[in-house]
């Protein structure tokens, strides 16, 4: 796009301090940059103005052949290669915009399927041809506000194609991909196959964005309701994608709130098992009780047994009572061996009250274990205290085992010496045996009595090993009550490593749940932009409406003056230089001649026309020397 253009004169109009006209000549340096960028953006705003007019008056899909359209994408085309970094190759300079429409890609991944498609098109063979077949598949998808969005925010990685000072880099391409919104209401069916996108020249036609007096009093009003619609689709367009965030949103919600309810269940099937364990603990209980009372029992049925027959051994010894006489001497020997029996007895009973003491405190223990399962309870409804109370109670339950193993150790080392002292009986009766064998062989008459009582000793030695016998069934039961005890400890460390990991699994939800509330906050700062966007647009309609105004009122005032055409005029009428790209043509709206830039730098007020318009250098001088006539 090159500079100085015959409408640029009009946004360069200087009022004096007073109010009144600027009547000085107004000598300005502008950065050549920021005017280019100026002139795409309006180019810009009138190319996709008049394309959404044009296409809701059409009222059917836009073709390839559709010249709004056409000339949008030339437009396009002259934005993207605006500040564009020349990079050489070993035969020319390449200069191209397709090196950063590929970086969409990478930023955008639903913008994949169209770089394969236009990768896969048979006829393209320039970069150039790529990313003009690029820019027709964004138009048809309607995303192609949202595939250049993604290229302005990260001006990093645009550092490596564009200048600094490129439309690309400035705030210019940000207002462009803001009016692209727009065009999501078209419907465009373009055929990319067929045409010969390489060799296309891309140069602006002015004449379509040129129009008359009549046209523009005429469109005014499509004017307005086309910026009306242009404003609301592109809000209905924030309002769908916001729309969408928010469902998303919605729906990570719901999942939350899912695995909480997951959770909640989950602790309640913790407290139903650990009611089930208790009504397990106190069936175990009840068992116990019921093999006590049967021990009782059983032992109840032996004692009457026994006084039977002590009855009957009674009745068949008062026959016997005169040889009982002469062998109480031998059975004193004996009593003293009882003597010795009951002492040995007297300490078996005495080891027995320790064992049952020992009894006690396992009880006392269990009591404490039940405590400890009320205080599991509290810990479970107090979830936020669970780690520093469930650790203190493992200690404290480490710290009864440790007891428990001492009290074990103490009654295995009891059941020793029940052993030893059992080992000496069995010594002290057989030695009463050898006895009883030399009582035998001095007198055979009393061998009936001697069995007889080695009978009762018998009995009494049976009664001690039945006794025996319970101690070591009690000793099994307090080895599987320490078992049963093991067992609930290892499981209350397991439901502790269980609600850690809950407790790990609720901290990441809450991570998770700000992550969401962080992105719904970003979200709103992005729908405040794009309002304020909005408004800035809105304002710079308003501009372009005094510049239509401006512009209806210089030409009211060239309505009586005889133009020449731009064809006629070959060379300046001043300096008589030949026109070019470089110099460019405008007309004096005094005397309607054509003159170059540097001839017709000159603005004054007319009649016909109450603001600055553009004069040559004589006419300037004419004017000047009036107004100095006419001054007093």
């Amino acid at each position: 796009m090159a500079e100085g253009s015959w409408f640029d004169g009009f946004q360069g109009a200087k009022t004096g301090p007073a109010g009144g006209p600027f009547l000085g000549r107004w000598n300005t340096t502008k950065d050549p940059t920021a005017v280019e960028r100026a002139n795409l953006l309006n180019m810009a705003k009138l190319s996709i103005k008049g394309l959404i007019e044009s296409a809701l008056s059409f009222g059917r899909t836009l073709d390839s052949d559709y010249p709004p359209l056409q000339q949008f994408f030339v437009v396009m085309e002259h934005c993207l290669k605006h500040g564009l970094k020349v990079r050489k190759s070993f035969l020319s300079y390449n200069k191209t915009i397709w090196g950063p429409l590929e970086l969409v890609e990478k930023l955008y991944p639903e913008a994949e399927e169209i770089g394969a498609s236009v990768r896969d098109l048979p006829g393209l063979k320039t970069p150039l041809g790529r990313a003009r077949a690029w820019l027709r598949l964004a138009l048809m998808q309607k995303k192609m506000a949202d595939y250049l969005r993604c290229l302005i925010i990260q001006r990093d990685l645009l550092s490596e194609f564009y200048e600094y000072h490129a439309l690309m880099m400035e705030e210019e391409g940000a207002v462009i991909v803001g009016l692209l919104v727009g065009l999501n209401v078209i419907d465009a069916n373009l055929c990319v196959k067929g045409e010969d996108l390489d060799s296309q020249v891309g140069v602006i036609d002015f004449s379509m964005y040129l129009k008359n007096e009549e046209d523009i009093g005429n469109k005014e009003r499509n004017v307005q309701i086309a910026a009306i619609l242009d404003q609301k689709n592109y809000v209905e367009e924030l309002n769908r994608q916001l729309n969408s965030t928010v469902s998303s949103l919605h729906s990570r919600v719901d999942s939350l709130e899912k695995s909480n309810t997951k959770l909640i269940e989950e602790l309640a099937i913790a407290k139903n098992n650990i009611i089930k364990l208790q009504e397990e603990n106190h069936q175990l209980r009840s068992e116990n009780k019921l093999i006590l009372m049967k021990t009782q029992q059983h032992l109840e049925v032996t004692k009457v047994d026994v006084e039977t027959e002590l009855q009957t051994y009674k009745h068949s010894r008062q026959g016997l009572d005169e040889m009982y006489n002469e062998a109480r001497r031998q059975l004193r020997d004996e009593s003293q061996l009882r003597q010795d029996v009951e002492n040995e007895l007297a300490v078996q009973v005495s080891m027995k009250h320790e064992i049952e003491l020992a009894m006690k405190l396992l009880e006392k223990d269990i009591h404490e274990k039940q405590d400890t399962l009320i205080g599991l309870r509290q810990q479970l409804e107090e979830v936020k205290a669970i780690n520093i109370e469930m650790y203190q109670k493992l200690q404290g339950s480490e710290d009864g085992l440790k007891e428990k193993n001492e009290i074990i150790a103490r009654l295995e080392e009891k059941t020793n010496k029940i052993t030893a002292a059992m080992r000496q009986l069995e010594q002290r009766l057989q030695q009463a045996e050898k006895v009883q064998m030399e009582a035998e062989a001095e007198d055979k008459k009393h061998l009936q009595e001697c069995q007889s009582k080695s009978d009762n000793l018998q009995k009494q030695i049976s009664q001690k090993e039945k006794q025996l016998v319970q101690l070591e069934t009690d000793l099994k039961i307090e080895k599987e009550w320490r078992q049963t005890l093991q067992e609930d400890l290892q499981k209350e460390k397991d439901a502790l490593s269980h609600l850690r990991n809950e407790t790990q699994q609720i901290i990441s939800l809450k991570k998770e749940f700000l992550n969401i509330q962080d992105e719904n906050q970003q979200l709103k700062k992005i729908y405040h932009e794009q309002e304020q966007a909005l408004q800035e647009l809105g304002n710079k309609l308003s501009e372009s409406k005094l510049k239509i105004e401006d512009i209806k009122e210089a030409n009211k005032a060239l309505q009586g003056l005889v133009w020449l055409k731009d064809k006629e005029a070959t060379h300046c009428k001043l300096c008589e230089k030949e026109f070019s790209l470089s110099k460019r043509k405008h007309h004096c709206r005094n005397c309607g001649e054509i003159f170059c830039n540097a001839c017709s730098d000159n603005e004054l007020p007319l009649p016909s026309s109450p603001k600055p318009v553009r004069v040559c250098d004589s006419c300037h001088a004419l004017l000047i020397q009036r107004c100095s006539s006419n001054l007093p």
